[in-house]
């Protein structure tokens, strides 16, 4: 029995090992949420998926880009996570 637990030990160890040099690769270890972030920006507010690069839309005003943000975490069933200007979390929607 101990062979066993041992055994799972070094799997677990090497698994998490794993994780962490793919992560630090830039390879992704999880599955998408396609929760959707609404960001500050030099040209107002960002909607930006979760894990992406690039920003989906970019608005005047917080407003536009929470509704646009809700639109999409609807159809993905998933949340969209508001930020400050200065870029802590403001307020959290779930839809799914």
């Amino acid at each position: 029995m101990a062979d066993i637990r041992e055994s799972n030990f070094w799997v677990s160890l090497l698994k998490k090992i794993i994780k962490i040099i793919l992560k630090n690769m830039g390879i992704r270890t999880t599955a998408p949420t396609h929760n959707q972030h609404v960001v500050p920006h030099p040209e107002g507010w960002a909607v930006k998926g979760e894990g992406n690069e690039k920003y989906t839309a970019v608005y005047d005003r917080q407003d536009q880009a929470i509704e646009r943000a809700r639109d999409i975490a609807i159809n993905y069933r998933s949340s969209v996570i508001i930020h400050r200007k200065d870029g802590t979390i403001r307020d959290r929607m779930s839809y799914d």
